[in-house]
């Protein structure tokens, strides 16, 4: 047996997308998969797609067999990824998918989550500056959240080369409906969606809006404001984030452009679209790609940037992937695809 990985949280939707990912991983090996509501069943009941597992029973979070793994991801709600990362051994890599590293202030974890601050690990989105640095042998990673992926990524070449301002960032992004979880919930049901466009977390109440804030105020060098609207489209999976922002002066579009090229230029997954082809969420679906393009709106004054990303590929299993894989010192696209599925 190589390197192996066990997923907590596997019956979930980032979960399964996780396992599946590593079924195609050529250099780690699925070794336990845990559900604590569901341990005792086998993963094909709860994802008849992953074939490969279909008949692997499902262990609790606390199994031995979590503990003897190399890598362990935990796909789990908010705030219930910390106690069992404590019991995991110091040399494991341990990445955490849910939201309980990702913040280095506890006021602002209290505020949008409460309950205890578990403390920050290194944030995995490689493509911020310093990043893989931060990442390269580490044993424990926060990968970011799905919004938060798509908005900073949109936003901080931008930021960084000062063609906006910090002040006064407006976005409105639309996400599948897998982003809320797998958990029975009658707003989720299809005959409530589907047809059907709503905003939830209205006013600054969104629990991304805390680590966009962070990322993006170390990138700008100064504190960054945000209005954040996120809206549930009657989609299974995918984002589309439109993210604006004051112009500076003198500030055009081929100088908006460059500061993504420039930024982007090499990297794997995030792709500058040519001019006039727009993002669109069907095109990331099964990939771990941000696709992104942009306009100067000049009568507004504002710069426009439009991310898409499926939310459980770069949003969720394909970063954390990504994040393990530069941890172990492999190619950070290993196992990780860059292209999507269609129709």
């Amino acid at each position: 047996m190589g390197t192996t990985a066990a997923v907590v949280g596997a019956s979930g939707y980032a979960g399964g997308e996780l396992v599946r990912l590593l079924l195609g991983h050529p250099e780690l090996e699925v070794s336990a998969v845990s559900a604590a509501g569901n341990a005792g069943r086998p993963l094909g009941e709860l994802h008849p797609q992953l074939r490969s597992l279909a008949d692997r029973v499902l262990c609790g979070p606390d199994d031995p067999a979590i503990a003897a793994s190399d890598v362990v991801f935990l796909a789990l709600p908010h705030g219930e990824s910390a106690r069992i990362a404590a019991t995991l051994p110091a040399n494991t890599l341990v990445v955490d998918l849910g939201a309980d590293h990702r913040l280095a202030d506890p006021a602002e974890w209290v505020r949008f989550y409460g309950g205890t601050h578990a403390g920050q690990w290194p944030y995995g989105l490689p493509e911020l500056p310093g990043v893989r640095a931060q990442l390269a042998g580490a044993r424990r990673v926060a990968n970011p959240g799905c919004y938060a992926t798509a908005i900073t990524l949109a936003l901080a070449p931008l930021l960084t080369a000062g063609a906006v301002e910090p002040a006064d960032l407006v976005v409105v992004a639309a996400s599948g409906t897998s982003g809320a979880g797998r958990s029975a919930k009658p707003h989720l049901l299809g005959s409530e969606v589907m047809g059907d466009l709503s905003p939830y977390k209205v006013g600054g109440t969104h629990q991304h809006l805390a680590e966009m804030r962070q990322s993006l105020t170390l990138v700008a060098g100064s504190t960054v404001s945000m209005s954040f609207t996120p809206v549930l489209a009657p989609m299974p999976r995918g984002i589309l984030a439109t993210c604006t922002a004051r112009l500076r002066p003198g500030t055009d579009e081929a100088m908006l452009r460059r500061s993504l090229t420039d930024w982007y230029d090499g990297e794997p997954f995030v792709h500058v679209l040519p001019p006039e082809q727009w993002p669109h969420t069907a095109a990331t679906f099964g990939s771990n790609s941000c696709h992104l393009q942009l306009a100067a709106d000049t009568d507004a004054g504002r710069a426009v940037v439009v991310a898409a990303i499926d939310n459980l590929g770069k949003g969720a299993a394909g970063q954390a992937l990504q994040n393990a894989n530069i941890a172990l010192g492999l190619p950070e696209t290993t196992g990780v695809p860059v292209d999507g599925v269609a129709p």
